[in-house]
């Protein structure tokens, strides 16, 4: 099993994310040249780039041994923006695929609700049809459904971002009811925002929140999502400030454990 590394914080190169990953495993990584000019334009083609790799590792994994549809994508990367690559890759490949999301935050902004403008706060709301001014998207995203979008935790929400959540069909679950029934029909992309976590746990994350589930909690979610056997990317995103280059122990444990999960 290859993993499809992304070493990218937005379109910040993290050449360090590669530490975090566990000894021995074969990596393919994903490094395209960035154009020059509009951050969404960057973002843009590094999605695209993404949605080759999982589209191409898909394809691999239909034609192994391992199952008539093989196992499970794995992707690791800086931030949760991936998942529009990610995504655009299964549809690439003809699945028409629904999404579970475990993270502490909501990410249903976008860029006209959100009060700073990250877009690392957006993607969710991406995947479900909005499209920020100057993104191109990768070939072959098309909007998910809403009812197939399955927020999980978000504890952190801004008002807009509730207001959003009040009136629309995408559900909501928290990490330890999370199980086969509450899952959306059909295939699935798992993303998993390591800082889903509680913060005093895993140190350095970008974005705290505390109090939260445990590892333990999370681990065990992801086990049961993955047991329906209806996973076809697990798509980690390892959202640490790698600042001095420094890996949390407890964050590279957690990314070890989950890969172990395919």
């Amino acid at each position: 099993m290859a993993v499809v590394l992304v070493p990218f914080h937005l379109d910040e190169h993290l050449p360090e994310l590669g530490d975090a990953l566990p000894a021995g495993i074969d990596v393919v990584t994903v490094l395209p040249v960035l154009p020059g000019a509009g951050e969404w334009a960057r973002y843009g083609a590094l999605h695209e780039a993404v949605a080759q790799a999982v589209h191409d590792q898909l394809l691999a994994r239909r034609t192994s041994d391992l199952s008539e549809s093989g196992a499970p994508a794995v992707v690791v990367s800086g931030d949760c923006t991936v998942s529009l690559g990610v995504v655009a890759g299964v549809q690439r490949a003809g699945v028409d695929v629904g999404v579970v999301w475990l993270d502490a935050h909501g990410d249903v902004h976008t860029v006209e609700s959100s009060t700073s403008g990250y877009p690392g706060g957006m993607p969710l709301r991406i995947l479900s049809g909005h499209r920020p001014a100057g993104y191109p998207a990768p070939e072959g995203l098309t909007p998910v459904d809403e009812a197939r979008l399955l927020l999980v935790d978000a504890r952190d929400l801004d008002p807009a971002e509730r207001d959003y959540l009040a009136s629309s069909r995408l559900r909501r679950s928290g990490v330890p009811e999370l199980d086969g029934q509450h899952l959306p029909d059909g295939p699935l992309v798992l993303h998993i925002d390591l800082d889903v976590v509680d913060s005093a746990e895993i140190a350095a994350l970008r974005y705290p929140v505390t109090p939260g589930p445990s590892s333990a909690e999370v681990l065990a979610a992801a086990r049961r999502v993955m047991a329906t056997g209806r996973v076809v990317v697990l798509d980690l995103a390892a959202t640490w400030n790698p600042t001095g280059g420094a890996t949390p122990v407890a964050g590279a444990v957690l990314l070890a454990d989950l890969i172990d999960l395919v």
